[in-house]
């Protein structure tokens, strides 16, 4: 291996290739995001350049050396850390990070995978323009990343997940060949969607190094409310008479159970909930394009309407920037409240919408029967049927331990509940190592037969992000 890390030295500066020697400079590395996976690399190496990528790409190639690529380390699934075998070479693509064009007329920016999903939006509003792709994670995550596992987050019910904000992409092939797709085209039926299939293969067909995006005009007004719902079914009928009364100016419905902000009252207790508790508060997000007062009339019609038929007993709309951001901010803590609780059971699943109040009731009962005293924190993007359904261990258990012991029984109750409802068992997190198994239990014998086939096409040695997905 002395001559493939002389050739990456060569390739890239031997600064940017970090070894065993530099210590804990790896572990930023090499350590997942919910520090479930902590791998072992033969070199992190740092390209700067698609061209560097090519070329460490074709070096690994000639030896026989798998690669798995990362962005931002924020995944959930144990998709961008190698293996515990120390053969495998991490390619870190933070020095991609330059917004290359910004092609207003065509609404449409392009940008390298290694860009802070955050300094995309902000690249985007320089120009007066809306990149609406918004997660929690959006200060560290990058666009490479995000496409690679097809993100969602919480402006999917308005625009889409990650794919269908993307125009076009710039890959390097598992052979270390560019391919050049970064169009800004609409409407491009030439042969194959290649774009689709690198979108969400999670660096397993191929590593993406740049992509051009979808932008919109700036809204002229954004409002943000929580309303105080009885019951989910309540949220979901406020979900359609919002969806009635706003049209696309709906862009964030989020659901928040009790025990969620419950969580992040206790370890965040100097961020205030402005209203009483409820089984289920809703975060409403409604973005005009006439200006605050039409926004602020519309929405407060919106929630009076809702009152009225008893859908909602309490509602507050923020009065400012700053209390739009603690709204969202106490939605955006709740993963955090989790990791500060301890050890918890993570489910990213989707069902139709209007299928989530009885899967929920459902499989609350069977998970309390079978694990009395098992805390739920259910929450998400309720607008477009994704919830992060997890499970904190009893008050006062050894979190480590339930997780170790109940996780395999956990998955397979609220899995085996999906199916009959209609659901997936990964909406927007990937499979990645941790839901491999998973997929090929639970994915159709035809439609995993497919999968192979593309994969051995498009890597047919195996190299790219190998025990992933697959």
């Amino acid at each position: 291996m002395t001559d493939l890390l002389d050739s990456l030295r060569r390739i890239v500066g031997s600064d940017h290739v970090l070894t065993a020697d530099r210590g804990s400079e790896l572990d930023g590395y090499l350590l997942d995001w919910r520090r479930r996976w902590h791998g072992r690399a033969l070199a992190v190496v740092r390209p700067g350049s698609t061209a560097e990528v090519a070329a460490v790409v074709r070096a690994c190639a000639e030896a026989g050396t798998p690669i798995v690529a990362q962005g931002g380390n924020t995944g959930l699934v144990g998709g961008g850390v190698p293996d515990a075998s120390g053969r495998q070479v991490l390619m870190s693509l933070k020095r991609l990070n330059r917004v290359r064009a910004i092609d207003a007329a065509n609404l449409a920016i392009t940008a390298e995978a290694g860009c802070v999903l955050q300094s995309v939006q902000e690249a985007a509003a320089g120009a007066g323009l809306l990149f609406p792709l918004s997660l929690a994670a959006e200060g560290s995550c990058t666009l490479g990343g995000n496409l690679a596992t097809n993100a969602g987050g919480t402006q999917v019910l308005r625009w889409g997940n990650a794919r269908e904000l993307c125009l076009g992409l710039e890959v390097v092939t598992a052979e270390g060949e560019v391919w050049e797709g970064l169009t800004g085209l609409r409407k491009d039926n030439t042969g194959y969607d290649l774009r689709d299939l690198f979108v969400g293969s999670e660096g397993t067909l191929g590593i993406i190094t740049a992509a051009t995006m979808k932008l919109a005009p700036m809204p002229a007004a954004t409002m943000t409310a929580l309303a105080a719902c009885g019951s989910l079914a309540a949220c979901v009928e406020l979900l359609n008479l919002a969806r009635a009364r706003l049209g696309s100016g709906l862009t964030g419905f989020e659901v928040m159970g009790r025990f969620a902000l419950d969580l992040v009252a206790r370890h965040f207790p100097q961020l205030p909930q402005p209203l009483p508790q409820a089984p289920w508060t809703v975060l409403l997000e409604h973005s005009d394009t006439e200006g605050e007062a039409q926004a602020r009339a519309r929405f407060e019609a919106l929630l009076g309407a809702a009152m009225e038929v008893e859908i909602v007993a309490d509602a507050v709309v923020a009065e400012s920037l700053a209390q739009s951001k603690a709204l969202w901010h106490l939605r955006e803590s709740i993963p955090l409240a989790q990791s500060e609780e301890g050890l918890n059971i993570k489910h990213d699943i989707s069902l139709p919408v209007s299928a989530i109040p009885e899967f929920v009731a459902h499989t609350d009962a069977l998970l309390l029967a079978r694990f009395p005293g098992a805390r739920l924190v259910n929450f998400g993007h309720l607008g477009d049927g994704n919830l992060h359904y997890n499970l904190q261990c009893p008050e006062g258990g050894d979190s480590r331990r339930f997780l170790a012991d109940n996780e395999h029984e956990v998955n397979r109750i609220v899995f085996d509940a999906l199916a009959p409802f209609g659901g997936s068992f990964s909406a927007e997190h990937g499979i990645g190592a941790l839901k491999r198994d998973e997929l090929a239990a639970r994915k159709s014998p035809v439609a995993l037969a497919l999968m192979r086939k593309v994969k051995s096409a498009f890597d047919p040695k195996g190299l790219l992000n190998p025990g992933r997905v697959l």
